[in-house]
């Protein structure tokens, strides 16, 4: 009995089963899987939905390498190229931050630039990052099917300090913001997930509806504590994939112009929730009010935005009957309303929609300041780029309880903000021109700078980074930073081939260390089964992306190469097809051939001309005889001064080629 035992648990350690003593351990800590989805309407008759789906698996050592729901690709690449975190995100479109908000969890989380973003911290020696990072990026491109393999050089990537989010050793960040997103990036995103788009939330997301919106964004982020000083430590390895989409609905002309548009998952995306995946342990549809539209529902006699006030209220209608209400604890704050999927099925969908009764107005939660960034100058040597910060709270101040701000003795009360930014290396930056105007007026730079990192391009290299850690006046409406640069040139394989487009540099990223944006609900329990709504109430550093600068360059003519080569070309012919004529050409056999012609085929007149004559002289006739038409020594000589001044003139305009 005892050697039938061993050798049963011999063969679970050689599937890779765990040992039978570590069975209480795996029990508590299996893999998990959960999915989420927010639908939320938005002031200007929009509709953002996100999905949030996250994937965890236990520590390597308790659990094993062999994983039923962790996504096997992903986990080679932590484990090869020792990630501790890692961000990857594929934008269409440029988020609204004074239409769509930039206070609340979700914008500071998913509001990203357009094109690709990565970022990646490494547990490996410093003198190997550079080297991971480039071939984790060659591992990406591949499994995302895209362009990301052109941030492996050196001229595409830097190493933030200052800004609060890549507050992390070995950590590398680059962005394309030319790259176009696609289904063939969305198709490997979604083979990540268990049930893939064949069940549950994502079994909704159709690539039309998608592609069709206002801004799309599917973002990738990964912690792990497999490596570094927290090995061992937490929950192991954690995936957390989100798609946020705004969407516009459709909708028929209606006599009040104000009146927001009524709208469904169906009418969206075009199909129902057939139910939730197998494989997840929860499964959560939130339709979230936020804080605006609460405090203007309020005035309109809805005093209380709860379960029974949502059943009967002459404002709006739900299609569905929701299972829970949350809140958070302030009041006149934002509430989520939520559905189980797990109570529906593909006979019986979830179609969640809202149908409005009455216009509504209402603004979105905004963050302390609206960046924005622009070029100055003309021509195509040189110009300046600007950074505006405009205060959107100016009729409340930022001292408004509603903020946190930090008061700094003599100097008052101001708010640090970090500006990062990283140029091209042949948009050649002077540092040392940097200027800032405050509400109109010139600031010495010892006066509102408190940190800076400065990293100067090199030519083929390196790009130009810049972090500065600003203190703004609380009470300022508006700050602009100027900086210098030239316009370097490149060669002409260095350019794209719309060139002529101009250059892109990424766009900046603006940071509010003092500000955190997160949700404090008044259930807790719903917070801790709920993923999506757990990550909310995590503190999160305020920060927004400014827009894509396109620069444009001194850029030659590219019709020249080719006329060039044309030119060149023709020459040619024309010397080699002469040299050939004359070696190849025989004059002497070609004068016979004439002379037989001409005697075989004589003319008309002449033969009547002989006729006659020798009937006169009674004389038989006789063909005429034909001079040649020229000699063959004067023939040679034409061809030969032919051939000399064709060689002439091709070393001639060989050498002025080589001049010039």
């Amino acid at each position: 009995m005892d050697l039938r035992c061993l050798s049963v648990l011999s063969f679970l350690l050689f599937l890779g089963f765990p040992p039978i003593s570590a069975l209480g351990s795996v029990a508590g800590t299996d893999e998990d899987f959960t999915e989420d989805l927010l639908l939320k309407p938005l002031p200007d008759r929009k509709v953002l939905s996100h999905f949030h789906f996250e994937t965890s698996a236990p520590h390597t050592s308790i659990y094993g390498r062999h994983h039923r729901i962790f996504p096997k690709a992903v986990y080679q690449l932590v484990h090869k190229f020792r990630i501790r975190e890692i961000e990857l995100s594929f934008t269409q479109g440029r988020w609204n931050y004074e239409r769509w908000g930039g206070f609340d969890a979700l914008s500071s989380q998913n509001a990203k630039p357009p094109g690709v973003e990565l970022w990646a911290s490494f547990d490996v020696p410093p003198d190997e990052v550079d080297l991971t990072w480039k071939n984790l990026t060659h591992a990406l491109s591949g499994l995302f099917c895209a362009s990301i393999n052109f941030l492996e050089s050196s001229t595409a990537y830097s190493a933030p300090q200052l800004v609060p989010r890549f507050n992390l050793s070995g950590i590398r960040y680059g962005s394309l913001p030319r790259e176009a997103v696609c289904t063939e990036n969305l198709t490997p995103w979604l083979k990540l997930l268990p049930c893939r788009d064949k069940a549950g939330l994502a079994a909704i997301l159709d690539r039309p509806s998608i592609y069709k919106g206002f801004y799309h964004s599917q973002r990738l982020h990964l912690v792990s504590s497999e490596f570094g000083p927290n090995e061992g430590v937490g929950a192991g390895i954690i995936l957390v994939q989100t798609l946020t989409t705004v969407l516009q609905p459709d909708f028929q002309r209606t006599d009040e112009i104000s009146l927001q548009p009524s709208w469904s998952i169906s009418s969206i995306f075009g199909r129902k929730i057939p139910g939730q995946c197998v494989l997840a342990r929860l499964s959560n549809v939130f339709l979230e009010l936020e804080k605006g539209l609460v405090v203007e529902l309020e005035k309109l006699g809805l005093e209380h935005v709860n379960m029974k006030g949502l059943l009967k209220n002459p404002i709006f209608e739900l299609s569905g009957t929701p299972d829970k209400l949350v809140g958070e604890v302030s009041q006149k704050s934002s509430v989520f309303y939520e559905f189980n999927v797990n109570k529906y099925a593909v006979d019986d969908p979830l179609d969640l929609g809202i149908t409005w009764k009455l216009p509504m107005v209402w603004s979105c939660l905004l963050a302390p300041f609206h960046a924005t960034r622009f070029l100055m100058g003309s021509g195509n040597e040189r110009g300046s780029i600007a950074i505006s910060l405009r205060s959107l709270h100016s009729d409340l101040g930022l001292s408004s309880s509603e903020f946190e701000y930090s008061p700094l003795g003599k100097h008052g009360c101001t708010v640090r903000v970090v500006i990062f930014q990283v140029v091209p290396w042949y948009v050649k930056v002077y540092y040392h021109t940097l200027k800032i105007f405050i509400d109109g007026k010139t600031y010495a730079l010892s006066d509102v700078i408190e940190k800076m990192h400065v990293s100067p391009s090199e030519d083929e290299l390196s790009p130009g980074m810049m972090e500065i850690m600003f203190r703004l006046p609380c009470d300022m409406q508006s700050a602009t930073i100027i900086v210098d640069f030239d316009k370097g040139f490149l060669h002409i394989d260095e350019y794209p081939p719309d060139a002529n487009q101009g250059f892109d540099i990424p766009s900046a990223i603006v940071s509010f260390p003092d500000f955190h944006a997160s949700a404090y609900l008044t259930d807790k329990s719903l917070s801790n089964e709920s993923l999506l709504l757990f990550r909310f109430q995590e503190k999160n550093h305020v920060q927004s992306y400014t827009e894509v600068l396109l620069v444009p360059l001194t850029t030659p003519d590219f019709s020249m190469p080719y006329n060039v080569i044309t030119f060149t070309c023709t020459v040619l012919a024309l010397y080699f097809g002469s040299l050939l004529n004359v070696l190849r050409r025989r004059v002497g056999e070609e004068e016979r051939f004439l002379k037989s012609e001409a005697a075989m085929k004589p003319g008309l007149l002449p033969n009547l001309l002989t006729k006659l004559s020798s009937k006169l002289r009674r004389k038989s006739p006789q063909p005429p005889s034909s001079s040649p038409p020229s000699s063959s020594s004067f023939v040679s000589l034409r061809l030969l001064l032919k051939v000399i001044l064709v060689a002439v003139l091709a070393i001639v305009w060989h050498y002025y080629l080589n001049d010039n």
